[in-house]
């Protein structure tokens, strides 16, 4: 099986729009309005949008800035995830938002992973026990204008080895 599918059999589908439907019936993104519209099968391109409602709307009228941030929130650990594969554990570790302008109408995020960043990941940490590269994407508005730039820190280890004579986690806390 490929890396690429691993987040999506371990969800319970076989293909990214399976995986789509999932994340789109996740409480806190059908709450806020967010809705994912497309995962490329090989998990490398996700995009997003959230149309203004008046749920999702602050006290002036505009996209609430909590909903923007959570529209950027889980794609590329899910992204790199899927492509790195079940030997490595992926986190998101920090994350800042940047307002531009404010959000009147649909909001679009385009998540991007390209090989060179996924190639990048595996050959640092041939050397090092953790990486924690940064990714950003922005928030546009119907007409292109980014009303939000987001700043993501992953933070991506290799899985250790147990052998077999090391202690499983419940040998130790006894």
């Amino acid at each position: 099986m490929s890396s690429g599918r691993f987040l999506l059999k371990l969800l319970g589908g076989t293909d990214a729009g399976h995986l789509r439907r999932w994340v789109n019936l996740w409480p806190p993104f059908l709450g806020m309005g967010i809705r994912v519209k497309h995962i490329a099968s090989d998990m490398k391109s996700i995009d997003v949008e959230m149309k203004l409602r008046w749920w999702n709307a602050n006290y002036v009228g505009t996209q609430f800035g909590g909903s923007l941030f959570a529209m950027t929130d889980p794609f590329y650990m899910l992204m790199l995830m899927g492509n790195l594969g079940r030997e490595y554990i992926v986190w998101d570790k920090a994350a800042t938002i940047r307002y531009r302008k404010p959000g009147r109408g649909t909001v679009r995020a385009e998540f991007r992973l390209s090989d060179a960043q996924i190639d990048d990941v595996r050959e640092k940490l041939q050397t090092l026990s953790k990486y924690e590269p940064v990714f950003t994407v922005e928030v546009k508005d119907e007409q292109g204008t980014v009303i939000a730039e987001v700043e993501k820190v992953l933070h991506i280890r290799r899985k250790e080895e147990r052998t077999k004579d090391a202690p499983s986690r419940a040998e130790t806390k006894e």
